[in-house]
């Protein structure tokens, strides 16, 4: 039998808001909470937690799997025999059963609340068969973040290849092993590296059964890699008290941090008692009313607002935040100013020429424009309709952003209403997050969850350009992908 399409969490959430505000409006006291469980109810679900865990299989199982390389003219196989017995003996299919996608989503967003650094490469049918594995973007960058490897800086062949411990991670044991780093002469050198008895652990038999594509996460600690099979292990455990071999690893990978934000949390307490205005209007108008109750200047430095805690404040019905702005690397684009792509693809709209538009790697918007991830020269690049290359950005440049923007940040949510024509909010909570985990930044770019929007214009009054980005955005409920252990607090 089957079973009409539900809605969307987002329809489900405006239809539970709009009752909720129906009835404030009556003079009938309601509770937002209760209003979305009783949405939820009629939609078949038993109550809105059952809601947000649909919501959350639904993505998991969409999410983008990206297809690393696997043109290897440079294999070399000392394990070719032992790999070709296990492929036969197994039925190996790119194809990933929904459960596996859901089980590697829930992986990465437990890797990112304990706030570890990590690189997932994927074992492919190729890769395993010539025991070679592509050294990618997103690895190359955990091992100069971590400083474990530079690529850039070691010459091509085998005499230069570096070997290094690593670990496979199981439930029941670490396995030790070693790890080849290396630059083959053939072709252009691209970086490699290989796990000695990799095979092994792609095709152990646990949980589920094994398929050449299994996600493995790369983690660097105390100078050694570890693997964790993301696809077969479950890496959160809910028995705390009786952690395996998995939990007590990730365990001793986490270190305890202090801040000041206390002190700030108390300050946001007093300030939410009563609601808060600067008199202005636009989207930007919280944020100013927030900083005019704490007494910070405004200002257009990039960095963080409160003694070195990024402040960040939006309306409670926007889905989207901002992490930060960041125009391109001008000298390695093939634009070279806001005012050059503008003119390219901007449109008309009331005497003005502008360029508001949202940009991911998922589909083009209406302008035509999309990303491409440039995986051998680690950059992202915008391209219009016709693959044409527009601006572009290197990875490492996004990455320091980041990290300067956002090593401590309140994300705060408020109501807002208007008194005689002058809009006022109060302050509702906090999300408190704490050093991203930088090395996501961009497989989260790749797979569309972090977005990016263009906002210039030229005034038709006096000719002039005005480029107030470009942001670079990721949904509040996607923020648990990007930092650790975001942590809600009620100011009211």
């Amino acid at each position: 039998m089957s079973h009409p399409k539900r809605k969307s969490l987002k329809r489900l959430q405006t239809e539970a808001t709009k009752r909720h505000k129906d009835l404030k409006s009556q003079g009938v006291p309601s509770k937002i909470s209760d209003m979305l469980n009783l949405v939820a109810r009629e939609n078949s679900y038993p109550n809105w937690d059952a809601v947000l865990a649909e919501d959350e299989r639904s993505r998991a199982v969409q999410f983008h799997l990206s297809l690393p390389t696997e043109q290897f003219e440079d294999a070399d196989p000392p394990e070719y025999e032992i790999i070709q017995a296990a492929l036969k003996a197994v039925n190996v299919d790119r194809a990933v059963p929904d459960q596996v996608k859901l089980r590697i989503a829930r992986n990465k967003a437990h890797l990112v609340s304990l706030g570890i650094e990590f690189a997932i490469f994927e074992s492919t049918t190729t890769g395993l068969k010539k025991s070679i594995l592509d050294a990618t973007a997103p690895i190359r960058d955990l091992f100069e973040i971590e400083n474990f490897h530079k690529y850039a800086q070691q010459l091509q062949g085998p005499e230069h290849k570096v070997s290094r411990e690593a670990f496979f991670a199981y439930p029941d044991r670490l396995d030790p092993t070693r790890v080849s780093l290396y630059r083959p002469v053939t072709k252009k050198g691209d970086p490699r590296m290989w796990f000695s008895r990799l095979a092994d652990y792609v095709f152990a038999t646990e949980k589920t059964s094994a398929v050449a594509s299994d996600q493995i996460a790369v983690v660097v600690y105390e100078g050694s890699l570890y693997l964790f099979n993301l696809s077969k292990f479950d890496l959160k455990q809910d028995n705390t008290e009786a952690l395996n071999e998995i939990g007590l690893l990730l365990r001793r990978m986490v270190d305890a941090d202090r801040s000041i934000a206390d002190e700030l949390i108390a300050k946001l307490k007093e300030i939410a008692k009563y609601p808060i205005t600067t008199g202005v209007a636009g989207d930007t108008a919280v944020g100013m009313a927030v900083e005019h109750a704490l007494g910070i200047v405004a200002n257009s430095s990039k960095q963080p607002d409160y003694h070195g805690i990024e402040i960040k404040s939006g309306r409670g019905g926007k889905n989207r935040t901002t992490l930060f702005a960041q125009v391109p690397d001008w000298g390695l684009s093939a634009l070279k100013s806001s005012a050059q792509i503008l003119d390219a693809y901007g449109y008309d709209r009331d005497g003005d020429i502008k360029l508001y538009c949202t940009l991911s790697t998922r589909k083009a918007n209406s302008q035509g424009l999309k990303f491409r991830f440039d995986g051998r020269n680690d950059q992202l690049v915008e391209i219009d309709a016709d693959n044409k290359d527009v601006a572009t950005w290197p990875s490492k440049l996004l990455r320091d952003r980041l990290t300067e923007k956002h090593r401590e940040t309140f994300w705060i949510e408020a109501t807002s209403e208007f008194i005689d024509g002058i809009e006022y909010f109060k302050l509702l909570s906090i999300i408190h997050t704490k050093e991203p985990v930088e090395s996501q930044l961009i497989p989260l770019v790749e797979s569309g969850v972090v977005t990016m929007d263009h906002l210039i214009k030229r005034s038709g009054k006096n000719n002039r350009v005005c480029e107030k980005g470009p942001l670079f955005k990721i949904n509040k409920r996607d923020l648990h992908l990007l930092f650790p252990k975001p942590v809600k607090i009620k100011l009211s």
